[in-house]
């Protein structure tokens, strides 16, 4: 099987984090083929914001706890009532990635570069966890002060974050895979 298709394979969602920074090569690496995704019509209107800080990451599990806390969705409030609960499962890096809210197709633009990011840190021997539920960082009376602290542009909207770092555990196996999805046409 080719390099490609082994680390496709590998690739696992890890929820659980060494302290240990993921080194600048390597994360400059990851961030270059964030930006070498496709977009629709070239038109790279995506922001990446690279957190290292580990205050502000503290800071930001804090508030997105406090606003899963106020969520009409009972599941998120029980997960942030756990005391354990972590969003980013203590990795040491997380990218935020955000977008144009004016721009055409960029949900899937930034799931191209969300692809990339994960699959070249599993390239480098870094592990990841894409991540959705960060969003509601972004929720509340405090959104503009967040994204302003954090560099995002205006207009620009949350579409989804991606924790880094080496893992403290196990690797978890494969799920199933359900190959019944597949219709070939010939």
């Amino acid at each position: 099987m080719n390099e490609t298709l082994e680390v496709i394979k590998k690739r696992r969602s890890i929820r659980k984090y060494k302290p240990e920074q993921i080194g600048e090569k390597e994360l400059e690496a990851i961030m270059e083929a964030a930006i070498y995704a496709p977009s629709a019509m070239n038109q790279q209107k995506w922001h990446f914001t690279v957190i290292q800080n580990l205050e502000k990451l503290d800071r930001m599990v804090k508030i997105i706890r406090e606003n899963l806390l106020q969520s009409p969705i009972p599941f998120f409030v029980e997960r942030a009532k756990n005391p354990e609960f972590n969003v980013f499962h203590q990795a040491p890096t997380v990218v935020i990635i955000t977008a144009d809210e004016k721009a055409g197709f960029i949900e899937l633009d930034c799931g191209l570069a969300t692809e990339n990011i994960a699959l070249a840190a599993t390239s480098l021997g870094i592990d990841s966890c894409i991540i959705a539920m960060s969003g509601v960082l972004f929720d509340g009376n405090n959104a503009g002060e967040m994204k302003k602290e954090l560099g995002i542009p205006d207009g620009y909207k949350f579409i989804i974050s991606v924790a880094l770092g080496y893992k403290d555990m196990e690797s978890p196996p494969a799920p199933p895979k359900k190959k019944e999805n597949i219709n070939y046409i010939k």
